[in-house]
């Protein structure tokens, strides 16, 4: 890790706020609002991530639903990218794709437009946090399944004591999964 992604991380870890027992009892919430409203702070976040968008010679942005969306649209922008949003059952309209994929507490559906990709585009995958890996492993899946490459995953933050990062190694098809806070 160099000088400046030390520093990176700790502006950014600086500007999360913890929230215990939220959503429920027992969760210590990690709060990115502080972050997204300290403008130096938001500004270097979106550099970083469009200076990977671009190392990675990604051709879109995706961002998963829903704070993945105010991190990867402004990112792409920077880049000079298109954004793809990833999204629940029933948000977008048109054909999509869907993939189902396990919660703590049950299952969800994300989708994403089947004419989101041409084919062979190269794709950087943005999320706020990779926690168990099942958002980010189905939203791979779905990019693949559209048609696209992946360039790599980058996410804000990880939360390393919940492995999702071994558990998304069969969905990244050696691509790069990077994170700029480790938690």
């Amino acid at each position: 890790m160099t000088t400046a992604d030390i520093a990176l991380a700790e502006l950014l870890n600086s500007r999360i706020r913890d929230v215990p027992d939220y959503p429920k009892p027992g969760v210590l919430f990690k709060d990115i609002a502080p972050l997204l409203a300290d403008a130096e702070a938001f500004a270097a976040l979106t550099r970083a991530l469009a200076e990977r968008a671009t190392a990675l010679g990604a051709t879109k942005v995706v961002g998963l639903e829903a704070r993945g969306f105010v991190l990867a649209a402004p990112a792409a922008f920077a880049a000079g990218l298109g954004f793809v949003p990833i999204r629940k059952q029933g948000k977008l309209p048109g054909e999509v794709f869907r993939r189902s994929y396990e919660l703590e507490y049950g299952e969800a559906v994300l989708e994403v437009q089947c004419d989101a990709f041409a084919p062979g585009e190269r794709v950087l995958v943005v999320d706020d946090v990779l926690a168990t890996g099942g958002t980010i492993g189905a939203s791979l899946d779905l990019v693949k399944e559209a048609g696209a490459e992946l360039a790599g995953v980058v996410v804000l933050m990880e939360l390393g004591f919940l492995d999702g990062r071994t558990r998304l190694s069969e969905h990244l098809g050696g691509a790069p999964l990077e994170t700029l806070v480790t938690l």
